[in-house]
């Protein structure tokens, strides 16, 4: 599957059960002026698997930033990009953490030491690869009760 404007029209995550994965999503969206069309398309991947696990990638950034109540602010970007590293193991993500870090301030990054880094961790000792969900089918659920399932812990709050 994929995650685009057309599988996922606004209006139908928008009349989804209030507090549900597909109805927050849509306010997220909302509230920050994006669109899951605004990913950009995978280039440089010529096998076909490979290239759909990048999109895929790309495509579920947006739903982690709602599952783990992380803001799309610089800091909540850090913080996610630490967790796709623990999560996907690829290389591109933890580039994109270092980087975002050398641009934090020393107060941020000793939150990101000591509070990111081992959150990021413990989700990547988790059993669950949340890149394989299938989130499609998981839209109407309440986020609380697919969080629990997922065994998720939100972002520290000190990044949210």
């Amino acid at each position: 599957p994929e995650i685009n404007s057309a599988s996922m029209p606004l209006s139908t995550l928008e009349a989804m059960p209030r507090g549900s994965l597909g109805a927050e999503y849509a306010r997220f969206l909302k509230r920050h002026s994006f669109s899951p069309d605004d990913r950009s398309d995978v280039r440089f991947v010529d096998d076909s698997d490979l290239a759909y696990v990048m999109l895929r990638y790309r495509q579920v950034h947006d739903l982690w930033h709602v599952l783990f109540a992380l803001p799309p602010s610089f800091m909540g970007e850090v913080a996610l990009k630490w967790l796709e590293t623990a999560q996907t193991g690829l290389p591109m993500c933890g580039a994109g953490a270092l980087a975002g870090g050398v641009r934090l301030r020393d107060s941020q990054r000793a939150l990101v030491v000591r509070h990111v880094l081992p959150w990021a961790m413990r989700h990547a000792a988790s059993s669950i690869d949340l890149l394989s969900v299938y989130y499609e089918r998981e839209l109407n659920r309440p986020l609380d009760e697919l969080r629990a399932e997922l065994k998720l812990e939100l972002a520290p709050p000190e990044v949210r």
